[in-house]
C-alpha cells in the first residue's frame, strides 16, 4: 500500500430516508465509510434518557463504492419533493444455495439513497447533495488510489469507452448482459462509453486497427476470450502500434472460457465465482477502473507469421478439446466438460519435439537473431533462434518426444473452472508452461482437470505432469494432422515457437 495520505475532515449531516419522510438519519462520511443511522424519533425515545444512543448503524464501505450522484426529485405533479443523494456499492455478501450450502463471496448491488432534510429552498438543498456526492465519488477513488499504490495507475474517465460486444458469443446472450447489470453499473460508475456490435470474425480487428484511438480511454471487451485476440492483433497491425497497444484493455465475460475475465477475478484475491457472480465481479473492475502492465506472447509459426497471444498456446488434449467442442457452443461453458470426456474415451498420444528457456537461465549471452529484412510492428524476439536453426544451448530440450497435451498460458485460468497456475500475475513475465507425457491413464489425466477447478493439479504427484515457468518456448509436431490453438483460435499447424514480452500491453485489473 503506498504511504498514507492526510486524512480528510469528517462530514456530518442529518437527512431523511427518501421512502419515509419522517424517518431522521444521522450520516457520516470518512475517508474509508460511509456510515448511517436511524435517529429515534421523540416519541419512540421520550421515556429514554436524552442521551440515549443512536440506533444500530449501516456501514458501507468505499473501497465497494462504484460512484454517487445528486437529482431533484419531483412527485407526480412535478412538485419539487427535496434533493437526493444516490450512492451506489458492490459489497461481497456470502449467500447460500438450496439446501443450505454456503456459496463463494460474491458481490451483489447496495443502493443507499438519502434525502436532504428540507429547507425550503431547492437550490440550496440540491447544492447540498451534489457536495456530498462529490465527497463520496472522491474519497472512494482516493481510498482505490491509496490501496494499489504505484503498482496501478487509472482509466481517464475524460475519454469515453469503446464498449465491444459480440452478440454471438457463448450462448448468445451478450447483449442481455450488457443491458442488464452492465450499463447501469457504468451508468452509476458515470462512466461514459460507446456501445459497438462486432458483424463478422475479425470485425473487431479492422475495427481498431483503423480507429481514432484517441477518441477512446479503453477497449472494453464483452465476448470471450477470442474477440479480445482480434483487437491485440488489429493494435499490433497499426503503423501506430508502440502507442496503440497501451490503450487500456478491459474484459468482461460473454463467452464460454471466460478465461481472462476468472483471471481477472482471480487477481483480486477473491474466491472463484461464475456466470453473472463473475460478471459483476468484473463489472466492479472494470467501474474502478485500475489499470496495470499485461505480459504479451510473441507467436511465430513456420509460414513466417507473427501473432500476439495475450492467454494461451496449446497442443494435444487441450487444443483438441477446444476446437472440437465448438459444436457444443449452445451449451454454454459445460461445453469443455463434454468436450473433454469425449476426448478422454479416446484419449490420444502425440509425437512432437519441445525446448523451452527456463525463466531462471536468461543471460547475457543468448543469441540475439539478426533484424529482418523487411520492418515488422511489435517487440523484437530477441530470445529466439530461426526455424532450422538448433535452440540456443542455455535451452532445455526435452527429452520425451511422445506427450498427452502441451500447454503455455500466461494467466491464472483457461477457463472460468479451469485454474492451471495459481500463482501467475498479469505482468510476471513469465509463460507458464505445463506438459503432459504419455503413459498417463485417463483415470489420473480426469483427476488433473478435476484437480485444476481450485488449483491443486500441481498436488496430485502425477508423474507425467512438468510445470514450468520459461521466457520462450519452441515446439515442433510430427504427428500429423493436428490442432495447435493460440488464444482459443486454431492456428497454422507445424513449428510454432514463443516468447514473453513482460508488461507490453495494458489491462483493467483489481
Amino acid at each position: 500500500m503506498a504511504a498514507s495520505a492526510p486524512l480528510s475532515r469528517e462530514l456530518r449531516a442529518e437527512f431523511t430516508d427518501p421512502a419515509d419522510e419522517e424517518v431522521k438519519l444521522a450520516v457520516t462520511l470518512t475517508d474509508s465509510s460511509l456510515t448511517v443511522r436511524r435517529i429515534p424519533s421523540s416519541s419512540s425515545s421520550s421515556s429514554s434518557s436524552s442521551s440515549s444512543p443512536l440506533s444500530p448503524s449501516l456501514v458501507l464501505s468505499l473501497a465497494d463504492c462504484v460512484g454517487c450522484r445528486a437529482y431533484s426529485a419531483r412527485d407526480g405533479d412535478g412538485e419539487n419533493e427535496g434533493a437526493l443523494v444516490c450512492a451506489y456499492f458492490y459489497p461481497r455478501a456470502r449467500r447460500r444455495w438450496a439446501g443450505g450450502i454456503a456459496r463463494a463471496a460474491a458481490r451483489h448491488r447496495v443502493e443507499q439513497r438519502l434525502r436532504v432534510a428540507s429547507g425550503g429552498n431547492a437550490g440550496a438543498e440540491l447544492q447540498e447533495a451534489e457536495r456530498w456526492a462529490r465527497a463520496v465519488t472522491h474519497r472512494a477513488a482516493r481510498l482505490t488510489a491509496l490501496t494499489h499504490g504505484g503498482q496501478y495507475s487509472q482509466v481517464c474517465r475524460a475519454r469515453r469507452l469503446m464498449v465491444l460486444v459480440n452478440p454471438l458469443s457463448g450462448k448468445g446472450q451478450a447483449m442481455a448482459l450488457y443491458t442488464g447489470p452492465i450499463q447501469r453499473m457504468l451508468t452509476e460508475a458515470a462512466v461514459p462509453h460507446t456501445l459497438i456490435t462486432t458483424e463478422h470474425q475479425n470485425h473487431a480487428r479492422e475495427l481498431v486497427r483503423n480507429a481514432d484511438l484517441s477518441q477512446w480511454s479503453a477497449i472494453v471487451i464483452l465476448s470471450g476470450d477470442g474477440l479480445l485476440f482480434e483487437v491485440i492483433n488489429g493494435l499490433m497491425e497499426r503503423e501506430d502500434w508502440e502507442e496503440a497497444i497501451r490503450t487500456p484493455l478491459g474484459i468482461l465475460p460473454g463467452g464460454s472460457g471466460n478465461a481472462l475475465a476468472a483471471s481477472v477475478h482471480h487477481y483480486t484475491q477473491a474466491d472463484a465465482v461464475f456466470g453473472e457472480d463473475l460478471l459483476l465481479g468484473c463489472g466492479f473492475v472494470l467501474c474502478k477502473g485500475l489499470v496495470c502492465p499485461l505480459d504479451l506472447l510473441s507467436v511465430r509459426l513456420s509460414s513466417g507469421q507473427r501473432l500476439f497471444s495475450f492467454l494461451s498456446l496449446a497442443w494435444g488434449f487441450v487444443a483438441d478439446v477446444d476446437i472440437e467442442s465448438e459444436k457444443y457452443r449452445p451449451v454454454g461453458a459445460v461445453r469443455f466438460l463434454v468436450g473433454a470426456l469425449v476426448r478422454l474415451a479416446s484419449l490420444r498420444t502425440y509425437q512432437g519435439r519441445l525446448a523451452f528457456l527456463l525463466a531462471a537461465e536468461e543471460s547475457s549471452s543468448v543469441k540475439t537473431p539478426s533484424p529482418p529484412s523487411l520492418p515488422e510492428h511489435g517487440p523484437v524476439d530477441n530470445l529466439m533462434t530461426p526455424f532450422g536453426e538448433p535452440v540456443p544451448t542455455n535451452w532445455t530440450v526435452v527429452e520425451e518426444h511422445d506427450f498427452v497435451l502441451v500447454l503455455a498460458t500466461c494467466h491464472s485460468h483457461l477457463a472460468e473452472d479451469l485454474m492451471v497456475a495459481p500463482d501467475a500475475r498479469p505482468d510476471d513475465g513469465h509463460i507458464h508452461l505445463f506438459y503432459v507425457t504419455a503413459g498417463v491413464s485417463r483415470p489420473a489425466l480426469l483427476r488433473l482437470f478435476l484437480a485444476m477447478e481450485k488449483g491443486t493439479h500441481l498436488a496430485c504427484d502425477c508423474p507425467h505432469l512438468v510445470y514450468r515457468r520459461v521466457r520462450a518456448l519452441r515446439l515442433d509436431p510430427v504427428t500429423r494432422p493436428g490442432v495447435i490453438t493460440v488464444d482459443g483460435e486454431q492456428v497454422e499447424y507445424g513449428p510454432v515457437q514463443a516468447q514473453v514480452h513482460k508488461g507490453y500491453a495494458r489491462l483493467i485489473s483489481g
